[in-house]
């Protein structure tokens, strides 16, 4: 099994942490978004140096530096992702068109294009409306 340390870092650190990875021939493993339990959001990129995975997570920003131009597809396909799903807007990427979603889909009043729902929520939802 391998282990895995967060490390909490700014918008600031993001690209030289990247070059710095980039440097010494480390693989970007994934760029991950998720709203944590305050409803904020939580962007991480995820290193593999071994033999531990380093995550950085930047928590409460929507506007962050693209870091396409260091690690080409593997970081432009999860930031054109995250900006889709959860309208994080990653300064400096190509967002002429779409990843996933139709042209013309309406925006979820900004802050993404799909609305995640916690399966508690749903449950509840589905309980009231049974009653």
């Amino acid at each position: 099994m391998q282990e895995y340390k967060r490390i909490d870092i700014t918008r600031d650190q993001v690209v030289p942490i990247a070059e710095k990875m980039r440097k010494a021939g480390v693989g970007l493993v994934m760029i991950h978004g998720f709203l944590n339990t305050e409803g904020q959001m939580d962007v991480s990129w995820d290193y593999a140096v071994e033999p531990v995975i380093e995550s950085y997570h930047v928590v409460g920003e929507t506007v962050l530096p693209s870091i396409g131009e260091i690690y080409d597809c593997a970081a432009t396909w999860p930031e054109r992702e995250l900006n889709e799903l959860f309208g994080v807007t990653f300064e400096g990427l190509d967002l002429s068109q779409r990843l996933f979603l139709p042209e013309d889909m309406l925006e979820t009043q900004g802050k993404g294009q799909i609305m995640v729902v916690p399966l508690s929520e749903l449950r509840a939802r589905n309980i009231r409306e049974e009653e």
